[in-house]
Order: C-alpha cells, then sequence, then structure tokens
C-alpha cells in the first residue's frame, strides 16, 4: 500500500494493541500521577503551614493521591494511544537518494 506521492503507508497498531497498551498505561498513570500528587500535597501543606502528622507527608494526602491517580489513570493512556495512532511523518529525502 502506498500514498499518492509513492511513500509506503502503514496500517497502524491494531485495536487489540491500543487496547493492552492502554490498560497496561493505565495503571502505570494511575500510580505515578498519586506519587505526583502527594508530592504536592506536601509542597501545598508547606506553603500553607498545615499542621504536620508523625509519619506521613501530609494529614490529607489521601485526598491528593486519589486525584492525582485519576488524573494519571486517564491521560497516559490516552497520551501514549493517541501518540501511537498519529500517522509517521514521511522522512525527508536528502539530496544523496538523487542519483
Amino acid at each position: 500500500m502506498s500514498s499518492a506521492g509513492g511513500t509506503p503507508l502503514s496500517a497502524g497498531p491494531s485495536r487489540v494493541r491500543l487496547l493492552a497498551i492502554g490498560c497496561f498505561m493505565a495503571w502505570i498513570g494511575a500510580l505515578s500521577g498519586a506519587m505526583v500528587a502527594v508530592l504536592v500535597a506536601k509542597g501545598a501543606a508547606f506553603f500553607m503551614k498545615a499542621p504536620a502528622c508523625d509519619g506521613i507527608p501530609t494529614c490529607d494526602w489521601y485526598i491528593y493521591a486519589a486525584v492525582g491517580a485519576g488524573v494519571g489513570f486517564l491521560t497516559l493512556p490516552w497520551l501514549v494511544v493517541s501518540a501511537l495512532r498519529r500517522p509517521l511523518s514521511p522522512l525527508p529525502e536528502s539530496s544523496d537518494d538523487k542519483n
């Protein structure tokens, strides 16, 4: 299969592969989003001079972690799958190829 310009086109990844990658990225996104959100909670508690709780970053860390996990659960798979679905741009022809 080729386009009008003669460059080959790829069909892209299958839907099953995109679904599998998206599901895998969802859990990674949830974990990384929760960790980043707890770091944000620690910074927010520092700047608001919130009371400290012994042994944990902040007293309300679980609220920040839940929101961050939800955001990461949705955004990381969306970003990865949309990047995989985007067609590759054709490489520019170099002057060495025109012999």
